[in-house]
């Protein structure tokens, strides 16, 4: 009978108590191996660098570089390393960035023992593996609906955006090079195909809605 492959993982995650319970862990199983740990970001992409782990076990928010940032770093210079994000966060900005980088695997700190040992495994194969609830936050990005552009012109846009910068008709005038008269009629269309009564509202739409820039 052929010896059972053994996985070699890594840790990365700026709590000492976290990487310790992880240890304890991957102790519990005769097919991992705990070749190393790291405290941030930075020295995690070094350690794949020099240690070649099979896996990573990647926290999010660590000092010197993040865990977004060291997974693409692993994964463009060592991309026989898998990694997957190990997170209290499940928002869809974070679960979205941490797959971008390339992350086969998203789990939360939380997760039972055998799921996170079998999603170790599963990345050692080369196959994907989401905690519920990051499946659900993606599942949410992918089916909310498009925020309305209220059919806003380019020009119109322009002039919303310098609303919401807090100039008035003749500042914006100057500022666009057009006439006073001109810039009335494009607030008064604003107003309009954005349903609301003052130039305070649509800012707030503006705003609310992400339509221009407020840079």
């Amino acid at each position: 009978m052929p010896d059972k492959t053994v996985i070699r993982v890594l840790i990365a995650d700026d709590h000492n108590v976290v990487r310790e319970g992880i240890a304890g862990f991957l102790r519990a199983f005769d097919d991992f191996s705990l070749i190393g740990e790291a405290s941030n970001g930075k020295e995690a992409v070094m350690l794949v660098g020099q240690l070649q782990p099979d896996v990573v076990l990647m926290d999010l928010v660590m000092p010197l570089m993040d865990g977004v940032a060291a997974t693409q770093a692993i994964r463009q210079s060592y991309p026989a390393t898998q990694v997957i994000i190990l997170t209290s966060f499940h928002d869809e900005d974070s679960v979205q960035k941490g797959l971008q980088a390339g992350a086969i695997g998203y789990l939360l700190k939380n997760a039972s023992i055998h799921d996170m040992a079998n999603a170790i495994r599963a990345a050692h194969q080369g196959k994907a593996t989401l905690a519920p609830e990051a499946a659900q936050a993606l599942i949410s990005a992918h089916t909310r609906p498009p925020a309305p552009n209220f059919n806003l012109k380019d020009r119109e846009l322009e002039v919303l955006a310098l609303m919401v910068k807090g100039m008035n008709n003749p500042d914006i005038a100057e500022q666009l090079s057009l006439s006073r008269s001109t810039i009335k009629f494009y607030v008064s269309s604003i107003l309009s195909k954005l349903n609301v009564e003052t130039r305070t509202e649509a800012v707030a739409i503006a705003i609310e809605q992400g339509l221009v820039s407020r840079e």
